[in-house]
């Protein structure tokens, strides 16, 4: 109930609304004196029914107090668009126009209404009868466009109610609310503590309330006894005072002769003035005969040019519903080539992958057999090390073994040239030629043994 009352006075806060929430606020503050006499012992409410109940009220409220703010959000949406989100901003505008349409109507409605109770002289005319219609039929179509506006208000809720964090900062800026609706919140506040208070109350609490309540109706019947007696005072005394009326009475009566007289000496003026409106009343309505004959032929003219463009406008719609039609046959076959492309493709990819796994087994093998073989490998190289370190060694030891024959030799074939010296000089006696020729080849001997 609270939303069908604000759905469209956030927006626009004139007096009416103001008066409304005025209306709908000051019942609820008038019980809550009477009822705070006495305090409830329970602080909490205990049973589920109970509990429903204030979680409803409170999300009333809730909702009224994002609702009653709504006219801040479509009067600062620009600052305010970044922190609630475009969704929620869009919501709003689009709710602003449907108010401002909706106040539109209201006001054109009331402007006719008023219109035709200044015309109720021609109640019996054709065209007085076609404007009540056409008042009333503008009445029903008010309500399709309220319906709009109770939905784009429920719909502003959801997205507020789904975004908690743009809620919160909405009810921060309260300073944006008028005036009649905080005292509106103020009130439905107020109705939650005496509800929360009614819910807390206990079956001894209410049976102390109905004697306190009975006490007051005592108390009330002395009070409506005593003003019974008052009642008969007063009676008394307004007989008193139509006796006086009656004089006062008299005294107008003669007033009312001496107008009289005053209005028929006023007659005449008013018979020539009435002439004189009526005459212009006639050059008026001439006037306004002209005016809508003028305007009957402007709306003709208007009426052609809009047959005009109309029949221009369905010519460009056909060929533009060709070249969509044209369009949309080029696309399909596309589309028909690209499946069948891709059909295609998918089938020779399907073949190139059961070749690729294939292939994938055979490398597989082949690295097996790769694997054995570098192991092979290896092994061979391995061997063939082994073999060339022995050969090495082997050629090492075969060239020490010739040096060592060498000098063996050299040292052999030098023992044998210092033992045949030796037994030479054993023979000196024999002759210097001897000693010499012996000399000189044991010489040559030693000089081919230093170039062996």
């Amino acid at each position: 109930m609270a939303l069908d009352v604000l759905a469209v006075g956030p927006l626009y806060q004139g007096p009416d609304t103001n008066r409304i929430i005025r209306l709908v606020a000051e019942p609820a503050i008038k019980p809550a004196s009477s009822l705070k006499s006495s305090v409830p012992s329970n602080t909490k409410l205990t049973t589920i029914e109970t509990k429903r109940i204030m979680s409803v009220l409170d999300e009333t409220i809730q909702k009224v107090e994002l609702v009653t703010l709504l006219g801040y959000v479509a009067s600062n949406k620009e600052g305010l668009e970044d922190m609630l989100g475009k969704d929620i901003t869009r919501a709003v505008r689009e709710h602003k126009d449907l108010c401002q349409e909706l106040l539109d109507h209201v006001g054109h409605l009331q402007e006719e209404e008023r219109r035709s109770k200044e015309e109720e002289d021609f109640e019996e005319e054709a065209w007085f009868k076609d404007h009540l219609l056409s008042i009333e039929r503008q009445k029903s179509h008010l309500l399709p466009l309220k319906q709009q506006v109770k939905d784009s208000t429920k719909n502003i809720l959801r997205l507020l109610l789904r975004t908690p964090q743009a809620a919160r900062l909405l009810q921060m800026r309260a300073e944006g609310r008028s005036a009649g609706a905080q005292s509106f919140i103020e009130s439905l506040v107020e109705l939650r503590g005496f509800l929360f208070e009614k819910l807390l109350t206990g079956p001894m609490e209410a049976r102390e309330k109905i004697q306190f309540i009975q006490e007051i109706t005592k108390r009330n019947t002395r009070n409506q006894e005593v003003i019974d007696a008052l009642e008969n005072e007063l009676a008394a005394r307004m007989k008193n005072r139509a006796a006086e009326v009656e004089k006062e009475n008299f005294v107008v009566q003669e007033l009312k002769n001496h107008l009289h007289q005053v209005l028929k000496f006023s007659e005449n003026s008013l018979f020539r003035t009435k002439q004189e409106a009526e005459k212009q009343q006639k050059a008026d309505f001439r006037a306004s005969q002209a005016r809508v004959a003028k305007i009957q032929q402007d709306i003709l003219q208007l009426r052609s040019q809009h047959h005009n463009l109309v029949m221009e406008n369905r010519e460009a719609e056909q060929a533009l519903r060709k070249k969509k039609y044209k369009v949309e046959t080029e696309i399909e076959n596309w589309i028909q080539k690209y499946d069948t492309e891709m059909g295609e493709k998918q089938e020779e990819y399907e073949e190139l992958d059961i070749i690729h796994k294939e292939e994938k087994v055979q490398l597989e093998e082949l690295k097996q057999r790769y694997d054995v073989l570098v192991e092979e490998f290896t092994q061979i190289r391995e061997e063939r090390e082994i073999n060339s370190k022995k050969r090495l060694e082997d050629e090492q030891e075969l060239v020490r073994m010739v040096r060592a024959a060498t000098l063996i030799q050299a040292v052999w074939k030098g023992y044998l040239v210092r033992s045949m010296l030796s037994s030479k000089k054993k023979k000196r006696g024999k002759g210097k030629s001897k000693d010499e020729k012996g000399k000189e080849k044991a010489k040559g001997k030693k000089k081919a043994k230093g170039k062996k």
